[in-house]
């Protein structure tokens, strides 16, 4: 595929293929390194997390505890939207994906350093909130940031293709995670893993975060901030540049449409990845290496597919690739876990795989689609809270809603959980048919600075 030049300041560089390719690289392995960290804790709260932080539940509670403080980290991800998109707005987007980075290490490596429940009681699980609450805030900073640097950097005809590739860090970091998880179920015991073993892959994120903030630093600003930095300026000279109130003024719709879109997305992902494994090991009571490692190639599915997916929607455009995938999940929800309660190799990986294509269908154009709804001064805080208001009322509770429709081991519901999953394509559906199309639209356009406008 074959891309053409957008305008960029002097650098003394050429500008072409090579720099889009290395934006494309730095923000796929930052990406990667913030979500292996954030799904990380996530496998941890449906393999040992209640177990370990809050004992005196039985296991079901337990785990609904755990991803209860999984589901705050969701609650911090808008206000980080808010912050790092104020300043990404009007600094630059280089420096939030650093900071970003930064950020989610720190906590992700401490919870590797956390005493449990039976070391120091109510304070421990006080502290996992407080890690899950940074790394929340962090991931808040992180999507709108890599999206916007790849979408800005890179030309019209080929943003979709281009702009996936940040989305692709999200099955990498998920693949690397639950990697690290599958390899440590296989070498040690269910004890051993539950007393130390649990802490070796949130102790390694350390390593992986000092490369990503190596790539990240060689990174330049994105060329069409940089061209629009003189036109804020001069508005803030005249008025307050305050991008979160002027999101909210002058593109409330695409708020609204970019939340909708996301419903049956992040809904979906968590069904497909968190609660397989919470089903698996807790409702069938089954090993999780089998999960384990049917996720593990489900992710690297994804990994391939969604740039495949995002060039194709620099072809047939956003809008029907989204809808496809909105009702594929809706129907597939009601299959889902009945392939997994045959516990076949060939059922689980049926039920893995095909679910996640369906995911993708609609998060490999998403970043492109996103970022063009946006206006230059508020991209980042418009894509980012639109992002991430919607993963308060999606991801965050998916799990919850969806242990809670399971019900009892011994009375399990799967089909609430399939209306569930159903409702909220719905709502994707109709977010998708308010949207315009946005294929190869400029992203040099702003509503709030009107001088923007070409």
């Amino acid at each position: 595929m074959t891309t053409q030049s957008v305008p960029q300041p002097d650098t003394g560089r050429e500008p072409g293929k090579t720099s889009i390719v290395k934006v494309v690289f730095a923000s796929l392995i930052g990406t990667a390194v913030e979500w292996y960290d954030f799904f990380l804790y996530g496998s941890a709260a449906a393999l040992v997390f209640g177990a370990l932080f809050f004992p005196e539940s039985d296991p079901v509670t337990g785990t609904l505890l755990a991803f209860g403080t999984y589901a705050l980290g969701f609650v911090a991800r808008p206000l980080g939207g808010v912050v790092f998109g104020h300043f990404g707005d009007r600094v630059g987007r280089k420096k939030m994906l650093v900071v970003s980075l930064m950020m989610m290490g720190v906590a992700t490596f401490a919870i590797g350093l956390l005493p449990t429940y039976a070391s120091i009681g109510i304070l421990a699980p006080i502290l996992l909130l407080v890690c899950r609450l940074f790394q929340g805030f962090a991931v808040g900073g992180e999507w709108g940031g890599a999206v916007l640097m790849v979408a800005e950097h890179g030309d019209e005809k080929s943003r979709g293709f281009w702009s996936s590739w940040p989305q692709a860090g999200v099955p990498l970091g998920n693949m690397l995670a639950t990697g690290v998880l599958f390899v440590l179920a296989a070498v040690q015991s269910d004890a051993d893993f539950e007393a130390w073993g649990w802490r070796i892959p949130f102790l390694l994120s350390a390593v992986l975060v000092l490369i990503g903030l190596f790539v990240r630093l060689s990174l330049e600003e994105s060329p069409v901030f940089q061209e629009a930095k003189a036109e804020i300026a001069e508005k803030k000279e005249t008025d307050s540049h305050l991008p979160i109130l002027e999101v909210i003024k002058t593109y409330p719709r695409e708020v609204f449409i970019a939340m909708g879109m996301r419903m049956a997305e992040n809904i979906s992902y968590y069904i497909f990845t968190i609660i397989s494994i919470t089903y698996v090991t807790t409702y069938l009571g089954a090993e999780n290496d089998l999960i384990l490692k049917m996720l593990l190639i489900g992710a690297g599915m994804q990994f391939v597919i969604i740039p495949m997916i995002g060039a194709l929607s620099d072809r047939v455009g956003r809008r029907p690739l989204y809808l496809a995938g909105a009702i594929g999940v809706g129907v597939w929800g009601f299959v889902f876990f009945g392939l997994l309660d045959d516990m076949t190799t060939g059922s689980v990986l049926l039920a893995v795989v095909v679910g996640l294509l369906f995911h993708s269908l609609m998060y490999a154009p998403q970043a492109a689609f996103f970022s063009e709804l946006f206006g230059t001064s508020v991209r980042y805080t418009g894509a980012s809270v639109g992002y991430q208001l919607a993963s308060i009322f999606a991801g965050a509770l998916a799990p919850i809603i969806a242990v809670e429709l399971l019900g009892s081991v011994e009375e399990k519901n799967t089909t609430a959980v399939g209306i569930y999953l159903a409702a909220a394509s719905v709502l994707t559906i109709v977010a998708v048919l308010f949207a315009k199309e946005t294929k190869a639209s400029s992203l040099r356009h702003d509503r709030v600075v009107r001088g923007a406008h070409r």
